[in-house]
């Protein structure tokens, strides 16, 4: 059976028409079963797996191949959604070669799309990408891949000279054929400054609202941790007290002789 999918052309449509796009991370099958029954039409398969899935304090540890398998496990369990692989640290800032096997690996695994982080250095290899018959999203404002360079993760394009520049690269990002742009921790005016100057899609996170659409880890927003809080969150559950009262009522279940009972053996 054919499964209709989301493609690049219907989200330029919902741009047009004034729809909001709505994109969650995402990075095993079971919970892509669960999206791909929702209004969600993007999922990206993020570099934050590293924190979130494997945990680690960065994004920087994990490599291409572990995101790969990741998308296809997320390709597997929602195959109408349109997924964005996510090219982790250094894997787009190597040989052409190599960062050419690294765009392969994801789009084999069954992304739609590939993002990767920043403009300057990235000029050749984007447009290459492009012109390959690929989909780039880009990426702009807080790179939490240049977190060192940054000395933490902090809001981007306070200054002036910041937005100019940002403005800059989106425009960069848009000669060079990219589809989108994904824009994190940015200020409010700097975005509605920006979207004055694009046409590709954009979307935030800690961007305020102008943009086209808008992402959010889906551990955050599930309320995974109370210990994340930053000011852009929006917390739709409180998983982590529902995981515990589960985990606590099986255990107390156990310990008091009362799981299985009759009906639930063999």
């Amino acid at each position: 059976m054919t499964i209709s999918r989301i493609n690049i052309n219907q989200l330029f449509a919902k741009k047009l028409a004034g729809e909001k796009l709505a994109m969650l991370t995402c990075y095993d099958f079971s919970t892509a079963s669960i999206m791909s029954q929702s209004e969600v039409e993007m999922i990206l398969v993020g570099d934050s797996a590293a924190m979130v899935m494997h945990g680690e304090n960065s994004t920087l540890p994990i490599d291409h191949q572990t995101i790969a398998l990741h998308v296809s496990s997320v390709a597997k369990g929602a195959p109408n959604k349109f997924i964005i692989g996510d090219m982790p640290f250094l894997s787009y800032r190597k040989s052409l070669d190599e960062n050419m096997s690294a765009v392969e690996a994801l789009m084999k695994a069954g992304a739609h799309a590939i993002k990767l982080e920043g403009v300057n250095g990235n000029e050749d290899l984007i447009k290459h990408i492009v012109e390959s018959g690929i989909p780039v999203m880009g990426h702009l404002g807080l790179t939490p891949q240049s977190v060192n360079q940054f000395g933490g993760f902090k809001v981007q394009g306070k200054s002036a000279d910041a937005q100019a520049r940002i403005i800059q690269e989106a425009k960069t990002l848009e000669s060079l054929g990219c589809f989108s742009v994904v824009l994190e921790c940015v200020p409010d005016e700097l975005t509605q400054e920006l979207v004055k100057h694009t046409t590709m899609i954009t979307i935030g996170i800690g961007a305020g609202a102008a943009v086209d659409g808008q992402v959010l880890v889906l551990q955050d927003m599930l309320g995974y941790s109370s210990n994340f809080s930053p000011k852009f969150l929006r917390r739709y559950l409180n998983t982590e007290q529902l995981f515990l009262e589960a985990f606590n009522a099986y255990a107390k279940d156990v310990k008091a002789e009362q799981y299985p009972d009759e009906s639930e053996q063999y």
